[in-house]
């Protein structure tokens, strides 16, 4: 009889299991699970860059770059994990791969498409980065893969339960400084910003059209107060770049307010990177860090100079520090793995005055 009662309840278990989980042929899902899909820049690259035709100024793939975690360079901007690596951890996902990696297949935990250097824009380093809409290409040929192998069905159900990372902008804003683009800046300021609102605001209105619903964001950095910046020493150029970055941050802010709106289901997460960076920068032993403003590798002053790795174009020489936790920026203008470990707990549990109207986390479980 024991044994009897035994294989009933072994009955019963299996098939509340079979219930709760969704196969398709040696490929099966937990009914709830959540992807985690990735678009941005160099602050969300997992390794992209490392498989297009582009120089070594747009890629990390050099020692020290991950020296933290990984111990060896992966292609992300940082000695270690970045902001996604942990959000997928904290989702209980796996870390989210390049799409580009020759080798991934798992598409139905996410895919990160973001790409160094990229901007909203597509002149944003035109040639030398994927940009936002070619990043969207690849997510719609994803969605062509989900369903051949999820069926029409339950790709749509995974696509509306994903959550949709974004870390777009800043390169819109420095790069027509860095490589004076006359045409571009003769926009004015809110003319600008517009022009690379508009085009994040196509990509997510699309992302929403083929199933998104879930969406996190973070506003821009205070790019002034990156150690690239304080290099340059150039405050008229550097206020001006503040200026467009500032006026981005509240016009992101009022678009998404109105998405909300318009778009069913459309749900959001905006995390205030701006004040989050701005805080270690200026208070950093209040966060555990003993140094704000100079980077952990690089050269010149507050080793601003992009020369992290030897590999790069200008200059070769570079110095390291010996603790890169102790710094919030790795090199000229991306944070350690300490600081974007900071930053994704905040992200993904801060409270409305950090993170809001839903913290990542709130995000996950709706």
């Amino acid at each position: 009889m024991a044994a009897l009662r035994f294989h009933s309840c072994f009955l019963v278990l299996y098939a509340a299991l079979l219930i709760q989980t969704r196969c398709h042929g040696h490929l099966c899902l937990p009914e709830k699970h959540v992807a985690l899909f990735v678009f941005g820049d160099s602050l969300f690259d997992a390794g992209n860059n490392n498989y297009i035709n582009t120089t070594s100024d747009y890629r990390s793939n050099v020692w020290p770059y991950g020296e933290t975690f990984f111990k060896y360079p992966t292609g992300r901007f940082s000695d270690g994990r970045i902001i996604p690596d942990f959000i997928a951890e904290y989702a209980k996902l796996p870390l989210i791969t390049p799409y580009l990696h020759p080798a991934y297949s798992q598409y139905t935990d996410g895919a990160n498409f973001a790409s160094a250097g990229a901007g909203a824009l597509v002149g944003t380093h035109r040639g030398f980065v994927v940009d936002l809409q070619a990043q969207l290409s690849y997510f719609k040929n994803l969605i062509g893969l989900l369903r051949q192998k999820l069926g029409d069905a339950d790709a749509r159900a995974l696509l509306g339960r994903a959550l949709y990372l974004f870390s777009i902008g800043t390169n819109d804003y420095v790069a027509p400084f860095a490589t004076n683009s006359s045409g571009l800046l003769s926009y004015s300021r809110e003319e600008y910003v517009d022009m690379v609102i508009g085009n994040l605001t196509i990509v997510i209105k699309e992302i929403h059209k083929n199933g998104g619903r879930k969406f996190g964001f973070q506003s821009l950095p205070p790019v002034g107060s990156l150690p690239s910046r304080r290099a340059l020493n150039n405050s008229a150029v550097t206020g001006e770049v503040t200026a467009r970055v500032i006026l981005h941050n509240k016009a992101l802010s009022k678009v998404l307010v109105k998405l909300e709106r318009q778009l069913k289901g459309f749900r959001y997460s905006m995390a205030n990177m701006y004040n989050f960076l701005g805080e270690r920068i200026n208070h950093p032993s209040k966060y555990g860090f003993k140094e704000g403003k100079s980077a952990c590798c690089g050269t010149g002053p507050y080793r601003g100079i992009n020369s992290c790795g030897g590999k790069r174009s200008a200059v070769k020489e570079y110095e390291l520090c010996d603790n890169p936790g102790k710094h919030v920026f790795f090199d000229s203008g991306h944070p350690t793995e300490m600081a974007n470990e900071q930053f994704a707990k905040l992200m993904w549990s801060g409270t409305p005055n950090d993170t809001g109207p839903y913290n990542l986390k709130a995000l996950f479980e709706l």
